[in-house]
């Protein structure tokens, strides 16, 4: 027995010590050779050991090298797909005979890892005899499940020292350097920490990782799991875990901090539009998700000065990552991400349309299918309270539907398309408003204060451009208005009519236009078209107790001009709403016409030109005189009782001077007036 114990130490001693010298006696050109084709077959590319290489056996198998290259995959070009100063490998030699591997020291220096993508196929993909790999579909890849991981491992020394990684693929490129990476993972059952510092285009961040278990990780258990980035893009914590099962699903409490949106944007490779806004933004609640998609429930997020609450998802999988959601906000207010408006020359009133660019292109970045609803929203000067909102983005298509909203004590529904997909960017709106208080309305969307009463409104119109200016002018569409019990301001009609008589014979505008005078309605009521930014509207009624009103006329959106012709007709019934419009009465047109911000307002002398023509010639062809046919179409046009006029004038007393006959002075006063009208227009033409 001594014998054989001593024949055994003897034996023993004998192997370690071949083992200690064997590296000695063994030429440095065959381990080389060896370590070179054993890595080049498990990596199915070419390994290169171009500097100095040492192995040691006892106490740990260790190799190192100087100047390690790596080749790149057939059809990436010569360039290496990995080189690196030096590579240090070290693993301990007992536990290797009961199956344990106790990784020692792994160590790159400097190492410079060139990644690249050209459609499908990658360089990264490293095995035995493969060939450029191309992304795995659905299905494919690794299962976590029992005995995955059958064998136990530690890792001691794992390092990254000054690594590079570059990326280039698709028209994408990135730069990763200063990459410094730190692991520790004691046993295959205990925690596995990862830390490091990169710098990634410019952007210099710190991150660190604590799995639970690298065999509950490969064997699908339930596994804590700890993220942790930081930087000055972005703050991010997430703490939870992996969930048991076959795939790498998660989920855990999430702290996000984004500081500067835009700088992140950018460094994603999708830039924002110009502007002040879209600054920051926070997310916090639980974040569950796997390799395709991420999903945040209970969640508070934040932009800028909005804060809602509810579910947010993402998912990958698509040509762009597509934003789902249902959220809830207290207040949004929109007018920060709109263009700014160009103010106007004067103090008040309509702004010319803007002509700068309107930028679509973020719709292009993301596909979405959200869920809003709004306590208090703002666009423009428009105040919508309790709003459900929509909102679906297709391939640089938006569509948002406005399914309940109160609006100025009105209700209603909308829908809203901004389409950039053409060379053209298009609009189209459909709207639908009841019980619309139309003042507030009116004066938050154009400035326009003459009208108050509560109405119905509908709208349906289409147009394109890449300006306001531009969508202004191309407008199409119909629409239509039903209002009552309101009054039209800085108009009194009936006043209009009671002196149009002697406005007429003196050449001076009508009493009853002013900015304390008012026409009271109990309906008003049209419909109207749009075409090319022209709405034109032929059947406007205004029903009120003295007056009945017909109107037509058109209103220029794009060049912000208006002409419109008023009918305002006294009448004998004192009915309202539902009344009879064709009552006889005395008519005075009423024109208006020119710019949003300077209208002028007046009597229709044409059109009143026009009705003695009309008259006067239906009474010449009665048989009476010329001036008889005259006199008596200025009394119908104006409802007033010339021979009564002419009787009174024979019968009554005779002045020493002679009267002037009223008609004759209406008549005066009317062509006088047309007379100054033409000769200022000569004027006018003539400078």
């Amino acid at each position: 027995m001594r014998r054989i114990l001593t024949g055994l130490v003897i034996v023993f001693v004998v192997i370690i010590g071949i083992a200690l010298l064997a590296p000695s006696l063994i030429p440095e050109s065959l381990y080389r050779e060896r370590a070179q084709i054993a890595a080049s077959e498990q990596l199915g590319r070419d390994v290169i050991l171009g500097g100095d290489v040492s192995l040691q056996l006892i106490p740990r198998i260790e190799i190192s090298a100087q100047s390690v290259t790596i080749a790149n995959a057939p059809g990436f070009g010569e360039e290496p797909f990995a080189q690196m100063s030096e590579m240090q490998v070290a693993v301990k030699l007992l536990p290797l005979f009961s199956r344990a591997i106790i990784v020692d020291e792994f160590v790159l220096v400097d190492p410079v890892i060139q990644l690249e993508q050209r459609g499908a196929a990658n360089n990264w993909t490293l095995g035995p005899d493969r060939e450029p790999a191309t992304a795995p579909s659905s299905g494919e890849g690794f299962v976590r499940q029992p005995g995955a991981l059958p064998f136990d491992a530690s890792l001691g020394d794992i390092r990254i020292d000054n690594g590079t990684i570059l990326y280039s693929g698709n028209g994408d490129s990135r730069r990763i350097e200063g990459l410094d990476l730190t692991m520790a993972m004691p046993g295959v059952d205990a925690p596995l920490t990862l830390e490091g510092s990169l710098t990634a285009d410019g952007q210099a961040m710190t991150f660190d990782a604590r799995l639970g278990s690298m065999r509950g990780l490969f064997e699908g258990e339930q596994t804590d799991l700890r993220l942790a980035l930081g930087g000055r893009l972005i703050d991010f914590s997430l703490d939870g875990a992996l969930r048991e099962g076959e795939d790498f699903a998660f989920d855990g409490a999430l702290d996000m901090t984004v500081p500067d949106l835009r700088a992140m944007a950018a460094f994603a490779g999708s830039p924002l539009p110009p502007g002040d806004q879209l600054d920051r933004f926070e997310a916090r609640g639980t974040l569950s998700g796997n390799a395709s998609s991420v999903a945040l429930t209970g969640a508070t997020v934040t932009l800028d000065d909005i804060t809602g609450t509810g579910r947010f998802g993402v998912a990958f999988s698509g040509a762009r990552p597509r934003i789902t959601g249902a959220l809830e906000l207290t207040e949004l207010n929109v007018n920060p991400y709109l263009p700014e408006p160009v103010p106007s020359s004067g103090n008040s009133g309509v702004p010319p349309w803007p002509e700068e660019t309107i930028d679509l292109a973020a719709l292009s970045t993301v596909d979405a299918d959200l869920g809003l609803a709004v306590g208090r929203l703002q666009f423009r000067d428009i105040i919508v309270t309790n709003a459900d909102l929509t909102v679906e983005i297709n391939n640089g298509r938006l569509e948002a539907n406005l399914t309940r909203f109160t609006l100025y004590e009105g209700s209603g529904t909308a829908r809203i398309v901004a389409n950039s997909r053409g060379n053209t960017p298009s609009y189209s709106l459909n709207a639908r408003l009841d019980t619309l208080a139309a003042l507030p309305f009116l004066e938050a969307a154009a400035g326009f204060d003459r009208l108050q009463g509560l109405g119905a409104f509908n709208i349906d119109v289409l147009t394109s451009g890449h300006t306001t200016a531009q969508i202004m002018n191309a407008i199409d569409g119909t629409g239509g208005f039903n209002f009552a019990d309101g009054s039209i301001r800085g108009v009194n009609l009936a006043q209009v009519i009671r002196t149009v008589q002697s406005s007429i014979a003196s050449g001076q505008l009508p009493d009853g236009f002013g900015e304390q005078e008012e026409t009271d309605f109990s309906a008003l009521t049209g419909t109207f078209t749009i075409t090319d930014g022209v709405v034109s509207n032929t059947d406007l009624a205004m029903l009120s107790p003295l007056v009945r009103v017909d109107g037509a006329g058109t209103v220029n959106l794009g060049g912000q001009m208006l002409d419109y012709r008023l009918r305002p007709r006294a009448v004998a019934s004192v009915q309202g709403q539902g009344g009879d419009r064709d009552m006889q009465g005395i008519v005075v047109p009423v024109r208006i016409r020119g710019s949003f911000n300077n209208p002028s307002v007046g009597v229709d002398t044409e059109a009143v030109g026009r009705a003695l023509l009309q008259g006067a010639v239906s009474g010449i062809a009665r048989g009476e005189s010329p001036e008889d046919a005259l006199r008596g179409a200025l009394g119908a046009a104006l409802g007033l009782n010339t021979q009564d006029d002419e009787t009174e004038g024979e019968t009554g007393d005779t002045n020493e001077e002679e009267e002037v006959d009223p008609a004759e002075q209406l008549l005066r006063g009317l062509f006088g007036r047309r007379q100054n009208s033409q000769s200022d227009d000569e004027e006018g033409g003539n400078e």
